[in-house]
């Protein structure tokens, strides 16, 4: 079955076909990161007009990378939510108007799932169950994975995604937007053991998280040394980064403990730090746990797991309609 999957669900035009649910035959994504850089985040009205520009070409560049004719296409997976409405909006409309047009099924899926699938892009995927850590910008979660579309919220963060902090304390260190890259290069030149930040871990028996306390301890810190801070900066970057990657490994290690999952899978955008990468597997094999973490490329927002998780949902037959909409929330 060869699937068209389309992301829309925020600031990444993204488009691939995939074969099986597990073979990319090509992926095309297109960012905005200029475009919203300069105000520090995404500007939603923005975003949605960009993919409105991008989305016929970047379709149709992925569909010719892979050698494919529109006609050869077996079915077309969009993301439906959660994300920006009027940037979700664009690909939705146009997954619609495509499969009507060439008289093939289409689904709409969750962009969280589609995270989850990312793993099964990989050679060495886990087996059921497993746990799994969704860190991104918009959500911090940990869930037990049964299957490619069965999952059970353990945890999710009560305040700031990890995403969202990384994002908030580059700004307040005026680095400039998006913070997870900037703030992960610069780690690598401070000592995270001169400035010690406080690790949040709320119930350690419990698996939620909140993230707006180190922001804020980070946003003292610096109105606290005004003078002094800039000369700092690597030492803080590196002293925040330290405390949000202690306890999401903390979080992720016991809830597979809890479940007596043996495999644990990192996912999201925030999976591309290099720190949190290493500090995972540093405490999982601690723990004698597998972990499986997508390739950089698979990590932040894409299509090819989009379509690997359509491609679960067409199969057992379930499909979209004319009628149904885009949603903002996870339900």
């Amino acid at each position: 079955m060869f699937i068209l999957g389309i992301e829309t669900s925020c600031d990444e035009t993204a488009a691939a076909v995939v074969k099986d649910g597990t073979t990319i035959l090509s992926s095309v994504v297109s960012s905005q990161v200029e475009v919203h850089h300069r105000y520090g985040g995404v500007v939603p009205e923005l975003a949605s007009r960009k993919h409105m520009e991008a989305i016929v070409p970047v379709v149709g560049e992925a569909v010719e990378n892979c050698g494919m004719s529109f006609n050869q296409l077996d079915a077309i997976a969009v993301t439906r939510g959660p994300g920006l409405v009027g940037s979700l909006l664009v690909g939705f409309s146009f997954a619609k108007a495509c499969a009507y047009a060439l008289d093939i099924p289409w689904v709409g899926v969750n962009h969280l799932e589609g995270h989850i699938n990312s793993v099964f892009l990989e050679a060495d995927p886990p087996p059921f169950p497993f746990a799994a850590l969704l860190a991104s910008g918009g959500h911090t979660s940990i869930y037990h994975v049964t299957s490619h579309t069965s999952f059970e919220v353990m945890g999710q963060t009560r305040d700031d995604a990890a995403g969202e902090a990384f994002d908030k304390v580059a700004k307040i260190l005026d680095l400039g937007y998006p913070g997870g890259v900037v703030i992960d290069k610069l780690s690598m030149d401070g000592d995270s053991n001169i400035i010690k930040f406080p690790r949040t871990y709320l119930e350690k028996s419990m698996f939620d998280f909140s993230f707006s306390g180190i922001k804020t301890a980070v946003n003292r810190y610096v109105m606290k040394h005004k003078d002094n801070y800039k000369n700092q900066i690597a030492d803080i970057a590196a002293g925040f980064q330290e405390a949000v990657v202690e306890v999401l490994s903390y979080k992720i290690i016991q809830a597979a403990c809890e479940k007596n999952c043996r495999h644990i899978a990192l996912v999201g955008g925030v999976a591309a730090n290099s720190r949190l990468r290493e500090k995972i597997r540093e405490d999982a094999d601690s723990n004698g746990l597998t972990v499986h973490i997508p390739s950089l490329h698979l990590c932040g927002d894409n299509a090819a797991m989009i379509a690997a998780v359509g491609y679960h949902y067409l199969k057992a037959g379930k499909t979209s309609g004319l009628s149904d909409d885009v949603f903002s929330r996870s339900r």
